[in-house]
């Protein structure tokens, strides 16, 4: 039997408040365990919980930014459920009518373009975090996260396999970091993903039963835990066996995911609204005002890269991946005419992005400024070097040897564009090498090319390549 993999994501995206969403104890990560814990937090009798405006701002960018309806009102409401991290015996969440509903992000594997549609993404509170590495027979309760602001984005689920899913969660981390309302720090926790995972026969329309992957917090997990799932349950279901709807952890070191607990539903969780928490009002002056302050958005830059640079759609995309990255391409462009734009574009996404790469660093730690690989790029364009020594240049940027102007002075790297010398250059190399002369004489194209790296070796890589190919024609002919 054919089988189809259908897929939704829940992912948790720690809004970069510096406070709480009900109370102004700070987020900051890395404290020592119940420091930044207050009496809202720790559900101490007689408190009371207030909404951190910054939060609801937050998740308003989010909902303009995918196209989503923004409810005018919206209720928060208690999640009731038993953790020993969850020091209320509920969640302050939103379950009926949330802040944020509908929408959609698009996708790109390889030359095709997806829409994942989204339900909603509502607020709520984070839970705490049980320790038990450091204890023996016990278990310890660090409650620095508790009341941490969530906004938890839930997906239709409209993909297919784990490559789209992971190209989905990709594009959510690099928007929701484009909005700056997450750092999108995947190892302290403020971006987690949970994969709704089932299977179907090929063609059936029904959904088959699910289970949920919870607290994945890496792409790379992302896609080896739905791999597993998706071979598990057909495996089980080939076997005469059946899903049971459950709550599984992946275990990165056996590769495989783990029965947690039954799954619950809605129902489990008995939601009611709250009564300490009035309804979120939202007005139409708030929303106006947010539009007006939105950033251009990664498809409206990717469209602009296109136009007024143009940049091939691979370009433009590559550029966008982050907005800091696609704020350095556009101040390394400013000024540049003709092929300018594109030689940017070629050096970032080539020589640029691969010497980050080594170094596990993003575009903010690289060492040659948007200013600096402009001057290089017009060094370029005016002859002063050839694109080939222009790499020994960069090379040497990037090590902090200085601009480009003073590594070519230092270095003797000016490209020789003087007629005559070249000249000279190709009659010398003409003379010494007959053999290929005749050979290129005679029809052989490959010839012409030897010939040519004959006089850049002989001119230590500084001839001007075109001036030298005209020049080697024409003698030859």
């Amino acid at each position: 039997m054919t089988w189809e993999t259908v897929i939704g994501l829940e992912v948790h995206v720690q809004l970069s408040t510096r406070s709480k969403i009900f109370s102004g104890a700070a987020t900051a990560f890395g404290a020592e365990p119940n420091t930044q814990a207050c009496e809202v937090d720790v559900a101490l009798p007689g408190v009371l919980p207030v909404l951190n405006a910054a939060v609801v701002e937050k998740a308003v960018r989010f909902g303009l930014a995918v196209g989503s309806t923004i409810n005018r009102r919206s209720i928060f409401a208690r999640k009731n459920y038993f953790y020993p991290d969850l020091p209320k015996g509920y969640q302050i969440s939103q379950y009926e009518i949330p802040v944020v509903q509908h929408g959609s992000i698009d996708i790109v594997l390889g030359d095709v373009t997806k829409t994942v549609r989204l339900t909603r993404a509502h607020l709520e509170e984070d839970a705490g975090k049980s320790l038990h590495e450091d204890f023996h027979g016990m278990s310890g309760i660090d409650l620095n996260r508790a009341g941490t602001p969530l906004l938890e984005i839930v997906s239709e689920p409209d993909m297919r396999s784990a490559a789209e899913a992971v190209a989905y969660a990709k594009a959510l981390h690099a928007l929701v970091r484009w909005l700056d309302i997450c750092d999108g720090n995947m190892q302290e926790g403020s971006f987690r993903m949970d994969a709704n995972v089932s299977v179907r026969p090929a063609g059936a329309s029904a959904l088959g039963t699910r289970c949920e992957i919870k607290n994945l917090n890496s792409f790379r997990f992302l896609e080896r835990a739905i791999d597993y799932e998706v071979k598990r349950q057909i495996d089980l279901i080939a076997a005469g066996g059946s899903v049971r709807q459950e709550t599984r952890l992946y275990d990165p070191e056996r590769d495989e995911t783990r029965a947690m607990r039954s799954k619950e539903d809605a129902h489990d969780y008995r939601y009611f609204p709250d009564p300490d928490l009035l309804p979120l009002e939202i007005s139409e002056a708030f929303l106006a005002e947010l539009g007006a302050s939105m950033p251009e958005l990664p498809a409206q830059k990717r469209e602009r890269f296109t136009t007024e640079y143009a940049l091939s759609a691979y370009d433009a995309n590559l550029l966008t991946a982050s907005r800091e990255l696609a704020d350095y391409f556009e101040r390394a462009a400013a000024g540049l005419t003709g092929q300018g734009p594109k030689l940017a574009a070629n050096w970032i996404n080539g020589a640029l992005a691969a010497k980050l790469n080594e170094a596990a660093a993003d575009i903010g730690a690289s060492t040659i400024t948007p200013r600096a690989l402009r001057a290089l790029i017009e060094r370029i364009a005016d002859g002063t070097v050839s694109s080939k020594i222009a790499r020994d240049v960069f090379d040497a940027m990037w090590a902090g040897e200085g601009d480009a102007d003073s590594i070519i002075e230092r270095r003797g790297l000016r490209q020789i564009s003087d007629g005559g010398a070249l000249e000279r250059l190709v009659e010398e190399v003409i003379a010494a090498n007959g053999a290929q002369v005749a050979d290129y004489r005679a029809g052989k194209a490959k010839a012409f090319n030897a010939l040519v790296g004959q006089v850049m070796k002989a001119s230590k890589g500084k001839a001007n390549p075109q001036q030298v190919n005209d020049i080697l024609r024409r003698k030859l002919t």
